[in-house]
């Protein structure tokens, strides 16, 4: 009986990680994305794939993760008179999650004519999770490096007009733990 519940628990093992999209390098993990996760890794939205001009975008920031190595670009074009966000393009050099993540923001915050700076800065990283349908548990710090990179971007168009007193400090430290397993 013990070994058949045994060969049983292989069987599933193998199943579940036969259908899985991303496996740790030790075979002891694996982890399914949402299709809205596939869709917008392999289609990603407000990509920018050349380096962006000097004065072509109003605002630029980044946000990273030495531990794990993911960082995110954000460049935003920003009504002067509105505050909404009409343009929001990035580059991620990281994982699906960080791919995914970013390219849902981007959409978030730029669908429906665009959020103002205030309304861009209440969207939280659950928020792009839900929009998401989720990420595995190890891949959340995703979507906290884009929702970071967004704010140091909306701080930097601050910075540059003026308007020092809408700068909001970011807390410091590291998103991704030293330990976390970040496989691509």
């Amino acid at each position: 009986m013990q070994n058949m519940r045994k060969a049983s628990d292989e069987q599933k093992n193998k199943t579940d990680n036969a259908s899985a999209d991303v496996r740790s390098p030790d075979g002891s993990a694996s982890w399914l994305y949402s299709s809205e996760v596939r869709d917008h890794f392999f289609n990603p939205r407000n990509f920018v794939a050349y380096d962006p001009k000097e004065n072509e975008f109003d605002a630029h920031a980044s946000a990273g993760s030495p531990a794990c190595g993911d960082e995110m670009h954000v460049w935003l074009n920003i009504d002067s008179k509105t505050k909404i966000i009409k343009q929001f393009r990035w580059r991620t050099f990281g994982c699906a999650s960080a791919i995914a993540s970013t390219s849902m923001l981007s959409v978030m915050v730029t669908e429906n004519s665009g959020m103002t700076l205030d309304e861009a800065r209440a969207v939280r990283p659950q928020h792009i999770l839900e929009r998401l349908g989720g990420l595995p548990a190890r891949k959340i710090h995703c979507s906290v490096l884009s929702d970071r990179a967004m704010r140091n971007a909306i701080n930097d168009y601050y910075k540059k007009i003026g308007e020092n007193d809408k700068i909001v400090p970011e807390a410091g430290g590291v998103v991704c733990p030293n330990n976390a397993n970040h496989a691509r």
